[in-house]
């Protein structure tokens, strides 16, 4: 029977976009990285082509996966004192030539896209230890490019920090000791009545012409000090 553990993943750089509900005009960004995002990057690392059978049969294998993201807060030095630098959405605008409009021809068009400066976080993905020591190896040497959310955002360090046993472990490795509860995080649940909103980002096909995406619940627990 195989065993459980973490495999932990740092997403650092200075500028992420996850986005949630929109891949059109305005394309915005959730303050947490959206599983589509997270399972897409390990995608890009282990080579997949977009709705290709081996993403296929590999997605199938992990979206059932737990995923926890834990913001880490960055602190700015002054002195001898430290304080906290506030997550910010930023947005930005691209324009794209020769879209085909609603009556058949084609124009430029602006697309409005949000970004999140000045964040960090610890993902933890919950998965059997043949799946997490796989994806450590791809992790560590991506066959293709690998970025936070979009191809503009590139990690600033590097993305596998491990894999742990438990919770434990992770706060002694990756949390300096402190509980997860000290932070701000964003849990998968695995019952309705448990969650408190419903996100519509488990990838079942990154096809560019059939993208198809399930439901999970999560929910948000802020930091206790």
């Amino acid at each position: 029977m195989s065993t459980n553990v973490y495999l932990v993943m740092r997403l650092s750089g200075g500028l992420q976009a996850w986005g949630l509900d929109s891949q059109y005009t305005y394309r915005n960004s959730g303050l947490f990285p959206t599983k589509s995002g997270v399972l897409g990057l390990c995608c890009a690392a282990q080579g997949l082509d977009r709705g290709s059978v081996a993403e296929s049969e590999w997605l199938a294998e992990v979206t059932s996966c737990n995923m926890t993201a834990i913001a880490i807060p960055k602190l700015r030095s002054a002195g001898d004192r430290q304080t906290p630098i506030s997550v910010r959405r930023i947005e930005d605008f691209h324009t794209v030539a020769n879209t085909k409009t609603a009556k058949g021809d084609s124009k430029d068009a602006l697309t409005y896209r949000q970004y999140i400066c000045d964040a960090e976080f610890m993902v933890l993905l919950r998965m059997p230890t043949e799946l997490a020591d796989n994806l450590k190896t791809y992790l560590e040497n991506p066959k293709w490019g690998v970025w936070l959310g979009r191809k503009a955002c590139i990690p600033s360090a590097p993305v596998f920090a491990g894999i742990c046993a438990d919770l434990d472990e992770v706060s002694e490795l990756f949390l300096s000791g402190k509980p997860l509860q000290t932070f701000t995080y964003q849990e998968e649940v695995s019952g309705f009545p448990v969650g408190t909103d419903t996100l519509q980002d488990v990838p079942v096909n990154y096809s560019v012409d059939n993208r198809t995406y399930g439901l999970r619940r999560i929910i948000v627990h802020e930091a206790v000090f």
